[in-house]
């Protein structure tokens, strides 16, 4: 071989070599996509894989199986190569299955209620869920208790509370030899979601690390859809936690952050991975201590899988007590506002009812009146009118005040049009000040007609909070809506649109359509009636395109919201015909005119200052 074909080989050889390192992914690239195709198959096989039997092993598989057992385990070895089982326990609510690995919650099904297209509503299920307790024993071994398997203490694979029992408990137990074992203890009760859990360590003392102050807390799931649109569901999903004694925070990812980390230095009463209607909640009787909290999107709709969740925390625990006992509680149920506040932890937090003056109407007005009306009523349509109905009335006078008060200036516009005619528009502000003056002497508010309108959208916001949340409409049927919940689809398409799929979506809701329409109508009569407000240029189109811009974002909200805003529309257009006919515009304008002959009272602070500028100049 001559020396350029030498040379040639070299060359190629190293334009390959540079080539493939060119083209070979950096490390944070290839960890990220290793990180998210285990998430996905790790959720894969929780929810599709199915439990077979052992297949046979030799001799010396099974010898070198001990050994590696001993070598990691100690005195755990023997659990590490039990059998897996499910054991079950429920009540007329609630199935919890219980896996013999780890012996913690396997599977949560609540009974009295389906996922959108009818099936068993699970919250989680199978090797999806990862639930133990971490700590380090004297001879420096790493215990996971998710990994190893507990013994059932009962012979029954089923355990199921009839309405004549008090209460039934499952207990499992993790044994390290004779006389030691840690023992896992779900209390259930009859109609009831609130699951106890207790853990008793027995012996475990002696074998604990003598630093040990506390055991760590490992509990993390992938959450699945319930409902029948993922993204709305999904900005519904997020961890709620509560101080100890404190406010209840929340931790979410919504937007395009694709996960979130929170360290919390504060102890935690309770914890929630919380969905739109439905929530897993572990709660401590004493608080958790250096949590950190990690939620992460997921997004695979083959699966319906939303999010994926992870808490791990501290639990307070002394060595020198024997027999040691930690107590806790789980609550596998709906986001209901009055069964989560009976546990006095702000649980009801949970559901979302907005903030300061919103959550006050929310809690003191619109979800009393709502509860009395569904005592007598089982159509949750007509609880929405008579609902509707009832606020209106109750904010009848402020609206028929803002009527009465543009009614007063639509019979003074004539004169106001003879100032505008006198006084030149390059004198605005003198202009401006006549105008002024004559509603003063006619005795007419120029913002009589904003302020009763503008004291009724906190009740208008209190009602955006409460229709998406309340789990009472969920799969109620109304006319055309299948689901008060959700959005009432008349038409749908699938074809991707630009815009129009991101921001509308595909498809078109009919209660939303009548809300745009009718608000355009009530605008218009507004408009009229307001005749003598000179508008800027403009801002009558602005007008009009919100009620287009409301129509984009309420597309997708529950049908319910939109029906509410929908009666809402036609009892204001009632309204307004009603005051149309019932004020005799003549006999107002005389009676205004008749103001204007009345001394004008002075308030009691211009008052004030005339009397000290009278006082000061007799002084002088």
């Amino acid at each position: 071989m001559d020396r350029n074909s030498v040379i040639g080989l070299i060359l190629i050889a190293a334009i390959l070599i540079v080539f493939s390192i060119w083209n070979t992914p950096d490390r944070k690239a290839l960890e990220e996509a290793r990180r998210k195709a285990d998430s996905i198959a790790l959720a894969q096989q929780a929810i599709t894989n199915q439990q077979k039997p052992d297949s046979l092993k030799s001799i010396s598989t099974i010898q070198k199986d001990s050994i590696s057992a001993i070598d990691k385990y100690a005195e755990f070895a023997q659990a590490a190569q039990d059998s897996f089982r499910i054991i079950s326990i429920e009540n007329d609510l609630l199935r919890l299955q219980v896996s013999t690995r780890g012996g913690s919650p396997y599977a949560v099904e609540l009974k009295k209620y389906k996922t959108f297209d009818q099936k068993p509503l699970i919250l989680f299920y199978g090797d999806s869920t990862i639930f133990g307790f971490n700590f380090y024993t004297r001879s420096n071994r790493h215990i996971n208790t998710a990994e190893l398997y507990f013994r059932p203490v009962e012979n029954s694979e089923h355990i199921l509370l009839s309405e004549s029992d008090t209460a039934k408990s499952l207990r499992m137990r993790l044994y390290a030899g004779e006389n030691r074992y840690i023992e896992y203890i779900y209390t259930l009760r009859p109609s009831s979601y609130k699951v106890d859990f207790k853990v008793q360590l027995v012996g475990i003392d002696s074998l604990m690390a003598p630093s040990t102050t506390q055991l760590d807390l490992v509990w993390a799931t992938y959450l699945r859809a319930q409902e029948k649109e993922i993204p709305n569901e999904n900005a519904f999903t997020n961890i709620t936690y509560k101080f100890n004694k404190e406010d209840v925070e929340k931790l979410e990812n919504n937007g395009k952050t694709d996960e979130k980390v929170e360290n919390l230095r504060n102890r935690i009463k309770w914890i929630a991975y919380k969905q739109q209607f439905f929530s897993s909640v572990l709660v401590g009787e004493q608080p958790f201590e250096n949590a950190t909290l990690l939620i992460r999107n997921v997004n695979d709709t083959s699966l319906r899988l939303l999010k994926y969740m992870k808490t791990e925390a501290g639990v307070a625990y002394s060595p020198s007590q024997k027999n040691d006992q930690l107590a806790f509680w789980f609550y596998f149920g709906p986001n209901h506002y009055q069964t989560l506040r009976k546990f006095h932890l702000d649980m009801e937090e949970l559901v979302r009812l907005g903030g300061s003056i919103v959550k006050f109407i929310n809690r003191f007005l619109i979800i009393p009146v709502f509860n009395f009306l569904n005592k007598f009523i089982s159509n949750y349509g007509i609880i929405i009118l008579l609902l509707t109905i009832f606020i209106k009335l109750l904010i009848f006078p402020l609206t028929y005040k803002s009527y009465l008060s543009m009614a007063k200036m639509r019979v003074l516009k004539p004169q106001i049009d003879q100032i505008n005619e006198r006084i030149p528009a390059e004198k605005a502000m003198e202009r401006q000040q006549a105008i002024m003056a004559l509603y003063k002497r006619a005795g007419v508010n120029p913002l009589g007609g904003c302020l009763p309108m503008l004291l009724q959208f906190p009740v208008l916001i209190a009602m955006f909070y409460f229709f998406p949340a309340s789990i009472e409409l969920r799969q109620q049927a109304f006319l055309w809506a299948k689901d008060l919940s959700s959005y009432d689809a008349i038409i749908s398409w699938n074809a991707h649109i630009p815009l129009i799929t991101e921001y509308f979506g595909n498809h078109i809701s009919l209660f939303n359509l009548l809300m745009t329409i009718t608000t355009i109508i009530t605008m218009r009569m507004n408009n009229q009636s307001n005749a003598s407000q000179q508008t800027l240029p403009g801002m009558q189109t602005m007008m009009y395109m919100m009620p287009i811009i409301f129509m984009f974002v309420l597309n997708k909200y529950s049908a319910g919201l939109t029906y509410y805003y929908f009666l809402a529309n036609v009892i204001t257009i009632i309204q307004n015909e009603i005051f149309k006919r019932s004020i005799d515009e003549e006999k107002l304008l005389q009676q205004l005119n008749e103001n204007k002959k009345k001394p004008v009272k002075k308030s009691s602070f211009q008052a004030r200052l005339e009397e000290a500028a009278r006082k000061k100049g007799y002084r002088r």
